[in-house]
């Protein structure tokens, strides 16, 4: 596999995404502003990095299926639900995302958790709903995804972030940071595209190995961007973490060392692919494509 492939890929997958994903929305019976906000962040664009890793892992054991597209969106309504609710006042203050004026400057604070709140909860209705996934498969997803998305994973992450904001954590707290406010939600993708695509047990360890590494890569090269990278491009203001006292890897070990420890965990994230049956190809140019990001 080449870039020139992964990028063929994206462009493919992502575009049947962008079809799929507000279609779940739309057909919503809900007062009009909840479904107006939930659709604003929704249709606001990204790189859809989470549902395409999803796809990526099941096409490394087979073509992908229509109940695929729907857990990736699945995912996507779970990240975009954390984006509103980092974006808060009260939690990270910013006023634009991917460009565009964040969803409480738009809808108000009060839409804003509500927009966050249906769109988690849609999530857990997408997956449950389908009727071409055995149900044993349907209950592992939403625990796993519940686990991921909670206290233990994501929400725990972002409580640890603010506690931490203003001190000087060691790199091992900058870690456990990572690791759930990020690390997680990304992992998920790449294990539910490995039990959609019914990898053999064995390989499911290495999956796992793989999207945890892949995980710190992400939000290494975030932290690495947030001082590197072009706000424009990147469609919200670089060198917010540094104006919030936020630990960051550079801060912790240099911008120097920070592109090391990027190097090291993309490194140990192609030896777990090693080990894996299927043919993880796309899966090891997505450690490129994450690596070499500018926004």
């Amino acid at each position: 596999m080449s870039i020139t492939e992964l990028q063929a890929f994206i462009s493919q997958f992502k575009n049947e995404l962008e079809k799929r994903l507000p279609a779940f929305l739309e057909k919503l019976e809900c007062p009009d502003t909840l479904k107006e906000a939930m659709l604003y962040s929704v249709n606001a664009g990204g790189k859809r990095v989470r549902p395409l890793l999803m796809l990526a892992a099941v096409q490394s054991y087979r073509n992908v299926e229509e109940s695929d597209y729907a857990v990736a969106c699945a995912v996507e309504m779970v990240h975009t639900y954390s984006l509103i609710h980092d974006d808060l006042p009260s939690m990270d203050d910013d006023d634009y995302r991917r460009g565009k004026p964040t969803n409480h400057k738009v809808f108000g604070e009060a839409f804003a958790v509500l927009a966050g709140d249906a769109l988690l909860t849609k999530a857990f209705e997408v997956i449950s709903s389908l009727k071409e996934l055995e149900s044993h498969n349907k209950i592992l997803l939403i625990r796993e995804l519940a686990k991921s998305a909670g206290a233990e994973g994501m929400v725990g992450g972002q409580a640890a972030d603010l506690e931490g904001e203003g001190k000087d954590l060691s790199l091992e707290q900058l870690e456990y940071i990572h690791h759930h406010k990020t690390g997680d939600l990304l992992s998920f993708s790449v294990v539910a595209g490995g039990i959609l695509g019914e990898a053999p047990d064995n390989d499911m360890d290495y999956i796992r190995g793989f999207a945890r590494e892949l995980g710190l890569v992400f939000q290494i090269k975030d932290d690495i961007l947030d001082i590197e990278g072009d706000s424009i491009e990147m469609g919200k203001a670089a060198g917010s973490d540094e104006c919030r006292e936020k630990s960051t890897y550079p801060r912790l070990l240099t911008l120097d060392g920070a592109k090391e420890k990027l190097i090291t965990h993309a490194d140990n994230a192609k030896e777990y692919l090693r080990s894996v049956s299927g043919n993880p190809l796309l899966l090891e140019d997505f450690i490129h494509y994450i690596t070499e990001r500018t926004k």
